[in-house]
């Protein structure tokens, strides 16, 4: 191999490092209160899942087998409880990689008594990958995603459509992809990317749908609401 064609191979190995290594998130770990590192520490050993475990078995884990809907990027969960309380017939999976977040989740989980989330805190590209059957969830909501607003970022947004079809097939047909963002630029990609996305329909005709009652307002989406910003759901059913 002459030099021309080693420097060549070695551009071509830095550029693959750099896409695997992309991700759609910072890791922000930040300190925990006493209350989330209380609840991480007992709580965890009953509602969390590793991602070493392997394949999820809903019947094990949750005791039973039901409509599953996986969320990626929970925040400090408050959402994804009011979610779980008003659907006890459902089973939902939550990954966060933010402890503090995930925390907060197991102490609310504890303080509302409910036992229908289970939790990873880790990677959700990596846990879809690793730990989800083809055909197996009834919905993947993921509720404002880091925008990555500056341009040259926007790389780094999740919905993509290479992730969108690694979804795809971890939906059962029929079931469905609910997005929701409060910037109109992300809103935008997020509505051309599913559109042009193979194998799925827009419920909503062409454009976004109206917040389904189902999707709890946050405590965030409200603030926005009163300083004049806007939210966009998107809500799209896997046909084949």
């Amino acid at each position: 191999m002459n030099d021309d064609q080693l420097q060549q191979a070695e551009e071509r190995s830095e550029t693959e490092i750099h896409r695997r290594s992309i991700r759609s998130f910072v890791l922000r770990q930040g300190r925990m209160t006493t209350g989330q590192q209380r609840a991480f520490d007992e709580l965890w050993p009953r509602w969390g899942l590793m991602r070493e475990a392997g394949r999820l078995d809903q019947q094990q884990v949750f005791g039973r087998v039901a409509p599953l809907v996986f969320e990626i990027g929970f925040g400090m969960g408050q959402s994804l409880i009011e979610m779980a309380q008003a659907a006890p017939q459902q089973d939902f999976i939550g990954v966060e990689v933010h402890r503090p977040g995930v925390g907060k989740l197991l102490s609310g989980m504890e303080e509302v008594g409910i036992d229908n989330i289970r939790v990873y805190n880790d990677d959700a590209v990596e846990v879809l990958k690793e730990c989800v059957d083809d055909a197996s969830l009834d919905a993947v909501q993921i509720f404002f995603p880091d925008p990555w607003h500056k341009k040259k970022h926007n790389k780094r947004r999740l919905i993509q459509p290479e992730f969108v079809q690694k979804l795809r097939v971890k939906l059962k047909v029929g079931g469905f992809i609910h997005l929701a963002t409060d910037w109109q630029d992300y809103a935008e990609q997020m509505l051309e990317v599913m559109n042009g996305a193979e194998g799925f329909r827009n419920q909503a005709g062409d454009g976004y749908a109206p917040r389904p009652e189902r999707r709890p307002t946050t405590k965030f989406e409200k603030r926005g609401e009163r300083l004049g910003h806007g939210v966009w759901d998107l809500l799209f059913e896997r046909i084949n």
